[in-house]
Formats: C-alpha cells, structure tokens, sequence
C-alpha cells in the first residue's frame, strides 16, 4: 500500500442545535510530534456535529494535571481533554489522556496507547471514540475506515482511508473504471466491480494482505456487490440470462442463486443489518424506485413514492434510517427517510449528489458530490445540519463506502 499524497483537511459548515462544548487542551508535548493529537480530536468531534470546540489556548494541562474545573466553566465549557504525548525510547510514541466533566466536576477516566508514528492518527480517533461515547452514550466511529474511488486523469485508484479521510493507502490502481467498493461486516474485506477486462466484474480484495479474488465473472455485466451481514454471502446484479436482475452469491464463489423474475431492470441491493430484508433498486413501475423483500427471494415491496427517480438505498445499521438519490427537478440529491413513519427529508443543497452510505453507528452519511465544480467527499448528520469536507487534492473523488466498527 502506498499512502496518499494528498492531505485532506476537514472544513465543518453548519450549526445544530444542542452541540456539547468541549475544550480539547493542546497535549502536552504535542509540538514536537509529527500530528497534533489535540486538533484531530477536535475535528473528529465537530465533524460528528454533536460537539463545538471551546478556545483552550494559553493553558497548560497534560493527563496528570488537576484541572481549574470553575476556570473551565467560566469559558462556557461542559467537557474537558488534555494529555500528552512523548517519544519513547525505541522511537514510538507514548499518547495519554484525560476526559473530565466540568459540569459535574467529575474525572470520566482516560487511557493511554503507545504507537508507531503511522499510528498517530488512530490513536487520536480512538481518544474521539472515547470522549464520544463517554459524553453521549453512542459508540464513536473515528477509528473506522472509508473506502472510496478518484479518478485523476486516465488512472482509476481504489483508497481505503481514515474516517476523516486522511492517511489514504492505495488498494488498486488501474487504467479502467473502480467502481461500487463496499466494506463486509468484518472490515477485513472490500467488494467492488472492475473493468480492467473491459467490461463489468466483481473481485473480492483482502484489505491486510492486498490479495483480491475473483467473484464473479459471468456473461454479461457482473455489479454492485452488497455484503450480507453474516459475510458469507454477497448479493450481486448479473445479467447473465438477459437483463439486470438479483443473485446472491457464496463469498467463496460458485453458482449464484436468481432472487428476481422480472422483465426490468433490478439493482443496487442493500442489506437490512439484521440480513433478513434485501433493499434495491428496479424501474418496475416504469421509472427507478427503491423496493424491499425477503432476502432469500419473495414478493418485492415499493418502499419510495414520493419523486420519479430514486436510486442508491443504503439502509442504517439501527434499522431506523434509509438514504437514497433522489432526482428532482434535473438535481441530484441525497434524501433520508425514516422507516418507521415513511417520511421523507431532503438534506443537502447540492445538485451532484451519489452513493450515500451511513456510518456505523448511525448518526452520519458519506456521500460524493460537485462543489465548485469538482468531486468531493462530505459527510452530513441526518438532519443535514452539520456538514463536513473531506477535501482532497487526487482527481475526483466518487463512489464512497463506510467501513464497519474497528475490532479494539
């Protein structure tokens, strides 16, 4: 794997309405370490939209420091971090902290990890992880991965990231187009499609080892892979016996299995997290809508009624939330409806929008779309008031993929 070239940097645009503030104190020593541990911290948690900083300059605290709790509450804070961070003898880096609660006057405990310099990065995610779980009660995903796919100038490179997009390395490269990765359960493997043979085909790529495996190949276009939950099965579009339609397939290959008898087009799949039910896409009615059934085959359900166009679902891990494209009025833009009561909101003012995926925990969408003119990753809360860049520098940047919770 080589690491990206491109620095991306995080620009957060909107306001909530209740965001905890939160002062992240410069980690002691942290100006002779090659990342500033305290500003990812607080970028990660103002990404997330739940937290805004609060000015801590001019403060020295590390881990150990008993902390001036009523200073704190006179600058508007709820929550505090400090820390530290040291070399250690054999060149790898001793990285501390503290959480405190400045409300209640409470110290929320900490920890401490001793990494190589390329493992900077996750050691601050993990402390967002900490301080966001500790202070909201969700499971933080700052530790969790993106993939996604730029294109810049003939060359295609598939990238797995960082959730805030930064520490990029390489998964694969090619002249033709990389598109549809997506993560399975475990976050050990990515699926997606090439066509390096000049037309569609689905590979299987290890992520720690780089070895990819042939999925399916068959007559015709092989496309959009999506994982069952267990990782044992993928559903896949083939349009083998004619036109586009959905198999499943055993993740080690062999003979796909036909879900869908249909004389349209049917695509995308989705899985529910619990496996049971298959999202997908299928001009049926005459135009692309989202339908649901059984995921071993069954009666499909339309799920989509409002718009004439509505394509790429992506369904939230707690069941709650569908995210999807929808086309309106010639625009393109990310929509989210919640399951339970059917109602519809358009959360961006973009026009380019495509492949929305949500976050493990629920609580944000990655998406690409055109700012300017160009591709670019964002991510958004589900009420679209929080939004954040993840700018890169590498070509466009398309068809992200939100990877599932790290294993500690």
């Amino acid at each position: 794997m080589i690491p990206a070239l491109a620095q991306f940097r995080v620009e957060v645009s909107g306001v909530g309405l209740t965001q905890l503030p939160i002062a992240l104190v410069p980690f002691k020593g942290q100006d002779a370490s090659p990342q500033k541990i305290s500003a990812i911290v607080q970028a990660d948690l103002e990404r997330s939209g739940q937290f805004r900083g609060v000015d801590a300059s001019g403060q020295a605290l590390d881990e150990n420091s008993r902390p001036d709790l009523s200073l704190w509450r006179q600058r508007t804070a709820d929550s505090l971090v400090a820390g530290g961070v040291a070399r250690t003898g054999d060149g790898r880096y001793d990285v501390r902290f503290r959480l405190w609660d400045v409300v209640r006057g409470q110290d929320l405990g900490g920890q401490s990890y001793t990494v190589p310099q390329g493992d900077l990065r996750l050691a601050a995610h993990r402390i967002s992880d900490y301080a966001y779980e500790k202070l909201t009660g969700e499971k933080g995903i700052f530790s969790t991965r993106i993939a996604y796919v730029t294109k810049s100038g003939r060359r295609h490179t598939l990238w797995v990231a960082d959730a805030d997009g930064e520490n990029a390395q390489s998964a694969l490269s090619s002249p033709e187009p990389i598109i549809s990765p997506v993560w399975s359960s475990n976050g050990s493997q990515l699926a997606y499609v090439s066509f390096e043979s000049r037309k569609p085909v689905i590979y299987v790529h290890d992520v720690a080892t780089g070895q990819r495996r042939l999925l399916a190949n068959f007559r015709g276009s092989n496309s959009a892979p999506a994982w069952a939950p267990d990782g044992r099965t993928l559903a896949v579009t083939l349009s083998r016996d004619g036109g586009s339609q959905l198999y499943t397939i055993a993740a080690s290959g062999g003979e796909p299995r036909r879900l869908t008898q249909s004389a349209s087009i049917d695509t995308e799949p989705a899985f529910s997290a619990d496996g049971r039910t298959l999202y997908f896409v299928s001009d049926r009615g005459g135009a692309p809508q989202i339908y649901r059934m059984p995921a071993d085959g069954g009666n499909p359900e339309r799920v989509t009624f409002s718009g004439t166009y509505n394509i790429s679902p992506s369904v939230s891990a707690d069941g709650r939330w569908l995210a999807y494209i929808s086309r309106v009025g010639g625009a393109f833009k990310l929509h989210v409806m919640d399951l339970g009561g059917g109602n519809v909101s358009a959360i961006t003012d973009t026009t380019a929008d495509e492949r929305p995926s949500f976050a493990p925990n629920s609580k944000l969408i990655v998406y690409a779309t055109q700012l300017q003119g160009r591709e670019a990753l964002m991510t958004t809360t589900l009420d679209g008031k929080i939004k954040a860049r993840l700018a890169g520098q590498a070509g466009d940047i398309r068809e992200p993929n939100w990877g599932p919770f790290q294993k500690q």
